[in-house]
């Protein structure tokens, strides 16, 4: 591999780590934001449902920036404006908090949108490869900053603020590695025009998108408050990030395997209902036993819900006619799903606050999760998009 190949691998990669840690790196210390900043659990939920909406209506920006400056360019922008977010909420107020957070969410929306297409821009001949290699690489980013951020703070002895700030390097080191890319001569290349109107027409959208909203909208609410329910179940906060972290790095081994697996397959309903039931148990652990074998409910939720992304992903690369519909399908699944998703956190904390436990929050999200399973079935059956009466 040429030294060139090498930078640019190592660009995709390390920017394909920044999509998650801005958002992820906010639950095992929302207790500690929530204390600092003055916020009730609902308003500490908020941080993430502020951050997931702006995932979701954010994304159909991506498209139009690229067009305007060209995808590597699009890309570059995104690592640094993830930079400035984290950095921002670090400063003092609730105000600059969620501004902060949203700007990062917004770069990350812009990003999202953008990595299929620079997949196919820059690694034509490996483009299944390599979007193995983003998708896990995107858990593994979760799961790192999850498992890091506690012990950071213990070391530094910076306290949230500066922990949050430190999210910025890794960013700004991926925005150097791709910087040769936004500078090259066909950066500033433009796309083509996207076929929306025979996507938005079709159920089988519309099924694809409501299972990439429930999908997410489970594993946020984990995100957001597993590891403040383990801390109100008695663990400390260290042991509580770990199992936050153990079950994102189970993910990652769920996100190289399955689609291998269920790609071979014309119908993906068998892994979908598999991985929904695995979702349902780990819930059930967590709301029955929580301290009883956490790490077990870990490793099977980790399963489930890393499945259970793994599979929409690849619906969504499979399921329509041609490449150009893909990025399309993509940009409305997410951009859809994602608003979906961002209620999920906020109405957990509402719930939370209202009953004065956990039991009906994950109650609720066990009923979900039946319907993700529900809407899975149906995106998962064999199927062209862009045939008709689909």
């Amino acid at each position: 591999m040429s030294l060139r190949s090498a930078v640019l691998v190592a660009g995709f990669v390390l920017a394909a780590l920044n999509l998650r840690p801005a958002i992820a790196g906010v639950s095992p210390l929302l207790d500690e934001i929530m204390s600092d900043v003055g916020l009730t659990p609902a308003g500490g939920g908020a941080i993430t449902t502020v951050m997931v909406v702006c995932l979701g209506v954010f994304g159909p920006i991506a498209p139009l920036l690229a067009r305007r400056i060209g995808l590597d360019r699009t890309l570059l922008a995104g690592l640094f404006v993830i930079a400035a977010g984290v950095v921002l909420r670090g400063l003092d107020g609730a105000p600059v908090l969620y501004f902060g957070s949203a700007l990062a969410a917004t770069a990350i929306a812009v990003m999202n949108v953008s990595m299929p297409g620079i997949v196919r821009q820059h690694f034509p001949s490996r483009v299944n490869l390599m979007t193995g290699v983003y998708v896990s690489a995107v858990v593994a980013g979760a799961a790192s900053v999850s498992a890091l951020v506690i012990p950071l703070e213990h070391v530094t002895g910076f306290g949230w603020r500066g922990v949050s700030a430190l999210l910025a390097v890794p960013a700004l080191l991926a925005a150097l590695l791709w910087l040769p890319q936004a500078l090259g001569k066909q950066a500033g290349r433009q796309g083509g025009p996207r076929p929306f109107a025979t996507v938005l027409g079709s159920r089988l959208t519309w099924y694809i998108t409501a299972y990439m909203g429930l999908q997410s909208l489970t594993f946020y609410v984990m995100l957001a408050w597993l590891p403040t329910i383990y801390l109100e179940a008695g663990l400390p906060a260290d042991q509580a990030g770990y199992l936050l972290s153990l079950t994102n790095l189970v993910q990652v081994a769920a996100s190289l395997a399955v689609p291998v697996l269920a790609g071979r397959r014309a119908s993906q309903v068998p892994y979908v209902v598999g991985a929904g039931v695995l979702t349902v148990l780990g819930y059930l652990g967590v709301l029955l036993a929580p301290t009883t074998l956490p790490w077990l409910w870990m490793i099977v939720l980790g399963v489930g819900q890393g499945a259970s992304f793994a599979l929409v992903l690849l619906i969504i690369a499979i399921r329509p006619a041609d490449p150009a519909a893909v990025t399309a399908l993509s940009s409305v699944a997410q951009s859809v799903g994602y608003v979906v998703a961002a209620v999920g956190p906020l109405v957990f904390g509402f719930l939370r606050q209202a009953s004065g436990g956990w039991s009906l929050p994950l109650t609720v999200g066990l009923g979900v999760v039946a319907v993700q399973i529900l809407a899975g079935w149906f995106a998962g059956r064999p199927a062209t998009l862009g045939k008709p009466n689909l």
